[in-house]
């Protein structure tokens, strides 16, 4: 594959679930710091333009428009098995394996647990804070259980936008970098509490039997009235059976989030599952001062809840179960959601996660998942959140820029069931794309970003993609063709 035949379809980019919400805070809006976009329309359009609303909240879709496609008929062997060992970024994958969405569209499910964000800067002690940071960390990983389905890679120059009044933010990312593949993403608070940033490149492998992602990119969140930052990287994910059997996923590696203000650092490990299943989808970890003192212990499963305890009570649990004895009064989760296990006839067996989790004494929940809708299954085992992503609502092709994902004609194609189609228009976008390359390299030019800018990130001096503001004043005259 030459250069000119290049064309990045990331195999995966998971990123979030349900988290438990909170309601929209009422109330005018606090003044916050002037940016670039200040004093700007959201940009939902006027009055007559705007979608159904009810009891003053607008009304989202809770469904798509077909069912999902069966994948039963493909095999991923013919692609694949040149490629063990191999980063996957520059192989490019049939249709029937995305899922309708782009994958700046997975970043976005990032926000379903703004709620947690927006708590944590109501805290008035660190701790507090932390607590809440990391339960916003893991919630932003749990919907990708069971989401097998890839997104599409986006297009160089590709955007995304999201406002979302009623869970105060707003959000913008682009596609900034097509060789590596690079998204960046900026969400800010409608009340000025927050701003939360970053720029994704997952690396991802293909073993034989399974393909990892592993995350590239600083996240960042920032509180702004406390003058906090945080900045963490996702744990590696890993898709099981991609051959044969039935796909699993699990999340694994350690989480380091780090308050840049205060020293105070949470460190979460993410279990991989190991024999029998054990250990499938468990995080454990704790948050620390400067001085490297346990202040809070953490523990949960992504796919279902998260609990905090002080570390007294943590540790004279562990030692009645070293001892044998009863674990006192430690209650199952009963909420607790059960992994499938049967896999099939081939391939390796699901492993079945433990039914509940046990809940120590004196225990704070600080985070559970929302169930899902009773059809996620048939939509791409999507969260309520996630379903509402793509939804093309009256009058939004007049507010938003020509390069939003929800104007992109194959994934439409594909989310209203026209496989044929869809399939069609990627090839076309694919080969448009590699055709402005092309022209590029002739007039020796190079690729202009047109929302975000290289930089360094301003808490950790890594090499980074900061938002250069004004997408929200919608000038969108400059905006490349790529549909």
């Amino acid at each position: 594959m030459d250069g000119d035949e290049e064309f990045f379809d990331a195999v995966t980019g998971f990123d979030s679930d349900s988290s438990s919400g909170e309601p929209s805070e009422a109330g005018p809006r606090a003044p916050g710091p002037a940016d670039a976009d200040a004093g700007k329309s959201n940009g939902v359009g006027q009055a007559e333009e705007r979608p159904p609303q009810e009891n003053g909240v607008q009304k989202h879709r809770t469904r798509l428009p077909a069912p999902t496609f069966t994948r039963s008929d493909f095999s991923l062997w013919g692609i694949l098995k040149k490629c063990v060992g191999l980063e996957l970024s520059k192989i490019t994958m049939p249709v029937a394996f995305n899922e309708p969405l782009s994958f700046l569209q997975r970043l976005t499910e990032y926000m379903e647990h703004t709620a947690l964000v927006r708590r944590a800067a109501r805290q008035p002690r660190a701790l507090e804070r932390m607590q809440c940071v990391a339960a916003f960390a893991v919630s932003a990983v749990a919907s990708q259980w069971e989401r097998t389905g890839k997104p599409f890679n986006p297009l160089l120059g590709e955007t995304y936008e999201l406002i979302r009044e009623d869970l105060g933010f707003r959000f913008i990312s682009e596609q900034v970098s097509h060789h590596p593949p690079v998204s960046a993403f900026h969400a800010e608070g409608l009340r000025q509490d927050f701003r939360f940033h970053g720029s994704i490149y997952p690396k991802l492998k293909f073993w034989g039997k399974s393909v990892e992602a592993e995350p590239r990119g600083t996240i960042t969140l920032e509180l702004l009235r406390q003058e906090e930052a945080y900045t963490w990287t996702n744990p590696t994910c890993c898709v099981h059976n991609i051959i044969i059997g039935k796909l699993w996923i699990e999340q694994y590696g350690t989480v380091e989030i780090l308050n840049h203000r205060t020293g105070d650092r949470c460190v979460l490990h993410f279990k991989p599952c190991g024999l029998f299943g054990k250990e499938l989808h468990r995080v454990e970890g704790y948050i620390q001062d400067k001085n490297k003192k346990k202040l809070f212990v953490i523990y949960g499963k992504w796919t279902e809840c998260l609990w905090g305890v002080e570390p007294e009570a943590y540790e004279s649990f562990r030692r009645q179960g070293r001892r044998g004895e009863p674990p006192g009064a430690a209650q199952p989760d009963s909420r607790a959601e059960r992994a499938d296990g049967d896999a099939g006839d081939a391939g390796d067996a699901v492993p079945e996660a433990p039914e509940t989790v046990q809940v120590i004494p004196g225990s704070k929940l600080l985070w559970r998942v929302n169930s899902r809708p009773p059809n996620s299954a048939q939509m791409y085992n999507f969260t309520s959140f996630t379903v509402t992503l793509n939804e093309l609502q009256p009058g939004m092709e007049r507010t938003l820029a020509p390069t939003d994902c929800r104007l992109r004609p194959d994934i439409r194609s594909m989310e209203n069931g026209d496989m044929d189609l869809a399939s069609q228009e990627k090839e076309r976008l694919e080969e448009k794309q590699r055709e402005a390359r092309r022209e590029r390299d002739k007039g020796d030019t190079e690729w202009q970003t047109r929302w975000f800018r290289r930089g360094r990130n301003p808490h950790t001096g890594a090499p980074d993609w900061l938002y250069a503001g004004g997408y929200f004043e919608r000038d969108f005259s400059g905006c490349p063709d790529i549909y």
